[in-house]
């Protein structure tokens, strides 16, 4: 099986820091990955790289068998490359459901200052998705007043409306409650699965790296230093010593 998403020889270097030395990398449909790292292991910089933000110095990203190395960022959403945000990215004057219908109208290039929003897409898949996310209570309240786990699953939402294969999430559970994190990982997982697409993200909670992935890649500057499942990479002598603190 050809692999979702594949990086040849990926090297980018800012001044003398390298943050992506030569990363040859693979992920299937299916698997949910977490990376994990310390700050400035490369970990962003990877999936900035993956989904368009910055251009490599060397190397290929291939997705669905497309090379979307120079790709501008909407080009490759439209592929099926979605991204969720350590802060989210939302329209903080706009309600909980006018911020999927726009994530949607414009995955359908719908998007129209002559039309209301609610004419632009479908309603009843709207409607599925905030109940997919447990937003659906929520809906017409304003996305800026929302507390930063509902923030979160409403970035997610608004990824989902683009449709994508692929999802990136860059540390889901940061700024959450401890006692909410799982809350959102169950809700978050579940609906990706509902939705049959294949989840990367980056977390430095080992507790929800160890219940939630299925595969586990550890970054030490600028390199995948471990890759394999949780159990393995988690139990890594260098793992727990240079990034767990073991």
């Amino acid at each position: 099986m050809l692999p979702l998403i594949k990086t040849t020889g990926l090297y980018l270097a800012f001044g003398g820091v390298v943050a992506a030395n030569n990363i040859d990398f693979e992920l299937h449909t299916g698997e949910r990955l977490a990376v994990i790292g310390q700050n400035g292991a490369g970990k962003t910089t990877f999936i900035n790289i993956c989904t368009g933000y910055l251009k490599p110095a060397s190397g290929k990203v291939i997705f669905d068998g497309h090379d979307i190395t120079a790709m501008a960022p909407r080009k490759i959403v439209r592929l099926g490359l979605g991204r969720s945000f350590q802060l989210p990215q939302l329209f903080t004057e706009h309600t909980v459901r006018e911020c999927i219908q726009i994530a949607a109208a414009r995955q359908n290039a719908r998007l129209s200052a002559f039309k209301p929003l609610s004419a632009t897409v479908d309603g009843n898949a709207v409607e599925s998705t905030l109940e997919l996310v447990g937003l659906r209570e929520d809906a017409s309240a304003l996305s800026r007043d929302l507390p930063e786990g509902k923030r979160k699953l409403l970035d997610v939402a608004m990824a989902l409306a683009l449709q994508p294969k692929l999802l990136i999430m860059d540390e889901p559970t940061s700024g959450v409650a401890s006692e909410d994190k799982h809350d959102l990982m169950r809700t978050v997982m579940s609906a990706l699965e509902e939705r049959k697409v294949t989840s990367w993200f980056v977390e430095h909670d080992v507790d929800i790296v160890a219940q939630y992935a299925t595969r586990v890649a550890a970054w030490i500057n600028g390199a995948i230093m471990a890759d394999g499942t949780p159990d393995d990479v988690l139990n890594n002598p260098q793992i727990k010593r240079e990034i767990l603190g073991n």
